[in-house]
């Protein structure tokens, strides 16, 4: 389970494991950065754009559930994305939560 909440309802917290993450660095090739160039002349979405971007940020969804995994949690609180560029080209995109150990709460 993965939530940008801090907390699940219906669950309790039992144990707050550490912060996880999932990292990774982009470039825009030259053909993409082409073709983005075209779109940009019609305007709207730039598609080659939206699909790197959602692509990063899936990889490193991807890669700090197996983070989470490797702490042995079965639920990750307070998850967020950030983006930052490194420089002209190059995107570092962070995905990070805080991994925890949760039960359902006995009513």
């Amino acid at each position: 389970m993965v939530t940008t909440a801090l907390e699940l309802p219906g669950y309790r917290v039992v144990e707050s494991l550490g912060i996880v993450r999932g990292i990774m660095v982009r470039s825009r090739s030259v053909v993409g950065n082409f073709i983005g160039g075209l779109q940009t002349l019609f305007g709207g979405n730039i598609t080659i754009y939206t699909e790197l971007c959602e692509s990063a940020r899936a990889d490193t969804y991807r890669d700090m559930l197996g983070h989470a995994r490797q702490l042995r949690a079965n639920a990750i609180i307070g998850m967020r994305y950030d983006a930052t560029e490194v420089m002209p080209g190059l995107t570092e995109v962070l995905c990070y939560g805080t991994a925890v150990i949760v039960e359902p709460i006995q009513r």
